[in-house]
């Protein structure tokens, strides 16, 4: 840590996956200007620091899959440094996602972005079982499969993030709190408050992930938004402009090379999402008969085979969420208490290896809070004509990229990447289109 500056060119405020990589690529167009990163905590405390690092393209958005694809060159641009491991990532899906994965392909081609297209049930299983011969998910037509993207492992790559900012002179204050903002009499910010004191700068970026509501509640903005239906043009009022999602994710505490391929690879990140019933692998009870979702990959960072599923909306969680969003928290609020019986299940559904490991399910809190928008997709933008937001509505890790269009922007330029996730969006009915997965994000 150390002492907190009286003034800066820029604070930004969270030292996560965007503050610093927004930090590091500021510094790389701003030479020799002081950047300041504060965090109340550290390094990668918040969001960043409990994520599952999965990096990939999937979307049904075509703003978001562009977004996507320029972050993934991030990722390539220093593996060793960001601990990017691209092994690549598989979309499988069932029929009620057939037309909406053939979209996603033919956008990817259409943008350069490689990826290979199963359909049909027995095509679906012919490819699945070339990887795994243990394959047996049921109610499968589709499989996306990108060749690029993958996972990175998390605090290491933050580590990395660091130190290229720090390289570059980019100054990281933990330990110290934003309080509140300081305006002049054009509603210009002039400085951030903090539990050390003031630091004055010409422009200041928020980049609190899941804390973003709490300085949007600080800088006096409406907790309510206005939405326009695109479709007929009628107007939704008063819809909450920050929902919270209790995010769904754990370890299974096995050697990760349990997962790997026939040939002995490390595998794709698997993502599957089906309508077909799902039963317990303690009892056969049936778990769900609704489409459901989960993701997974071996991870020697967590030690295990890590992953999640969809999300729930958790309306007033424990711990006030609205002014800390990771704690305290119990364990049992961070993850349902469904969840192990969920994932792993549906691990054993998709592969014979998994069926009898519950046990080795690991008990951590995993997970965390996630601050959603009202339609799920994030916010890039001025809040003040000083003051840039970075509200990743939860897409966070895999969006490194977000950084270096920000910064850019800050430099002066317009980025049309970011343009279509504007907050002017909702009034104008800009909204990006939905897709069939059960996840919010997808």
């Amino acid at each position: 840590m150390s002492s907190l500056p009286g003034r800066a060119d820029t604070v930004i405020i969270g030292a996560g996956i965007h503050g610093l990589s927004t930090a590091y690529h500021l510094a790389q167009v701003r030479p020799g200007k002081k950047i300041v990163v504060l965090d109340k905590n550290g390094i990668g405390a918040g969001a960043s620091g409990i994520a599952c690092g999965v990096i990939r393209n999937n979307y049904f958005q075509p703003a978001m899959r562009e977004l996507m694809a320029h972050s993934v060159a991030i990722w390539e641009s220093d593996p060793k440094a960001l601990h990017y491991h691209p092994v690549g990532y598989m979309q499988i899906s069932c029929e009620s996602m057939h037309e909406d994965i053939a979209q996603i392909h033919q956008e990817q081609q259409a943008i350069g972005y490689e990826s290979v297209f199963i359909e049909g049930k027995s095509q679906c299983t012919t490819y699945m079982k070339g990887f795994f011969s243990d394959w047996q998910a049921k109610g499968i037509t589709t499989v996306l499969h990108e060749r690029k993207g993958g996972y990175s492992n998390n605090t290491l790559a933050l580590a990395g993030l660091q130190a290229k900012a720090e390289a570059l002179g980019v100054e990281i204050v933990t330990g110290v709190e934003v309080i509140g903002f300081l305006a002049d009499s054009q509603n210009t910010v002039t400085a951030v408050k903090t539990s050390m004191g003031s630091v004055a700068a010409s422009q200041f970026v928020i980049a609190a992930g899941p804390w973003s509501p709490r300085f949007w509640e600080m800088l006096g903005l409406a907790d309510t938004v206005s939405v326009k239906n695109p479709d007929d043009g009628s107007i939704t009022d008063n819809i909450p402009m920050w929902i919270y999602w209790s995010l769904q994710e754990g370890t299974l505490g096995v050697d990760p090379k349990l997962q790997v391929t026939n040939d002995g690879a490390l595998p794709p990140v698997i993502h599957v999402d089906t309508d077909a019933a799902l039963y317990s692998d303690l009892d056969g009870a049936t778990i769900t008969e609704d489409p459901w979702g989960i993701y997974y990959k071996p991870d020697f960072h967590f030690n295990g085979v890590q992953g999640g599923a969809a999300p729930f909306i958790v309306d007033k969680p424990a711990g006030d969420v609205a002014v800390d969003p990771y704690g305290p928290a119990s364990p049992e609020f961070i993850v349902g208490e469904d969840f192990r019986n969920m994932w792993v299940s549906a691990l054993a559904h998709c592969q014979k290896r998994f069926e009898g490991t519950m046990p080795y399910y690991n008990e951590e809190p995993s997970g965390g809070i996630g601050a959603f928008t009202p339609d799920s997709f994030p916010v890039f933008d001025r809040v003040r004509d000083n003051c840039y937001l970075i509200a990743d509505s939860n897409h966070g890790w895999k969006m490194i990229g977000i950084g270096k269009l920000v910064a850019e922007e800050l430099n002066g330029a317009t980025s049309q990447l970011l343009e279509p996730f504007r907050f002017s969006r909702f009034a104008e009915g800009r909204l990006h289109p939905i897709s069939n997965s059960p996840f919010p994000w997808s």
